[in-house]
C-alpha cells in the first residue's frame, strides 16, 4: 500500500488572532507540517508574514514549518528564516539571485532546501538542482492569493517529476500547493505532501476529518 499523503496545513487561510490555537488543533488533528506562506508584495501582488512570525511558530509545537518563500531577493532573508527555525525554505527559481549558492547556504545550515517555479514555467528550468533539492513543489495555482481554482494542467509536473526521481534515484519529496482538497487530491497519486489551506481550516466537518480525507491516497 502507498504512503499516506503529508497534509500540510496553509496557515495563509488559519484565524491570525488565533493562531496558536489554530495551529494546536491541526496538529492534534493528525499532521506535523505547518505550511508559511511568505509573500513580499513584490514578486507577488501580496504581502504576508515574515521571520518573526516563524519564529513565534517555532514555540507553539514541535511542527514541521515548510516555509514557502515567494519574495523577490531570497538571499537577503534566508538567514532570518534559518534562525527563525525553518525546518524547509523553498525558493522560487523566477526569484533573484544565484540559485545555486542560495540552496547550499540553506542545507549548510541543517535545514531542508525546496524548489518550486510558477505554472508557465517549465520543469527544465529547476532540472539542474534536482540532484540536491529535498523538495520540490508543483504550483497548481498562480501564486499569490489563497481561494484560487486548481490548475489540472500542472499535474503533469507531478508525474514527470516522480518519474526524474524513479529514474535517476533523487531523493526530493513532491509537493503541491493551489486548488488541493478532497476531489483534487485524486489526481495527485505520485505526489507526497498537499498543501491545503481553506479546504482544511474552513472545512465544514472540522480540521480532523479534512486531515484524514487529504492522507488518502486515491
Amino acid at each position: 500500500m502507498a504512503n499516506p499523503f503529508i497534509p500540510a496545513p496553509s496557515i495563509l487561510s488559519a484565524d491570525f488572532a488565533n493562531l496558536e490555537k489554530e495551529i494546536n488543533e491541526v496538529m492534534d488533528a493528525g499532521t506535523d507540517w505547518i505550511h508559511v506562506d511568505v509573500m513580499d508584495g513584490h514578486f507577488v501582488p501580496n504581502l504576508t508574514i515574515g521571520a518573526p512570525v516563524v519564529a513565534s511558530l517555532r514555540k507553539i509545537k514541535k511542527a514541521y514549518l515548510d516555509c514557502h518563500l515567494m519574495i523577490e531577493e531570497p538571499d537577503r532573508y534566508i538567514d532570518d528564516f534559518i534562525k527563525a527555525g525553518a525546518d524547509n525554505i523553498t525558493l522560487h527559481i523566477e526569484s533573484d539571485g544565484n540559485m545555486a549558492d542560495m540552496l547550499k547556504k540553506i542545507k549548510s545550515q541543517g535545514v531542508k532546501a525546496g524548489i518550486t517555479l510558477r505554472p508557465a514555467t517549465p520543469l527544465s528550468a529547476i532540472a539542474t538542482f534536482l540532484a540536491d533539492v529535498d523538495l520540490v513543489l508543483v504550483m497548481t495555482v498562480n501564486p499569490g492569493f489563497g481561494g484560487q481554482s486548481f490548475m489540472q494542467d500542472q499535474v503533469d509536473k507531478v508525474d514527470e517529476l516522480k518519474r526524474l526521481r524513479e529514474e535517476n534515484n533523487y531523493k526530493y519529496l513532491i509537493q503541491v500547493d493551489g486548488g488541493v482538497n478532497g476531489e483534487t487530491k485524486n489526481q495527485l497519486a505520485n505526489a507526497d505532501v498537499l498543501v491545503a489551506g481553506s479546504y482544511i481550516f474552513k472545512h465544514k466537518d472540522g480540521y480532523k476529518e479534512a486531515i484524514r480525507i487529504l492522507k488518502e491516497k486515491p
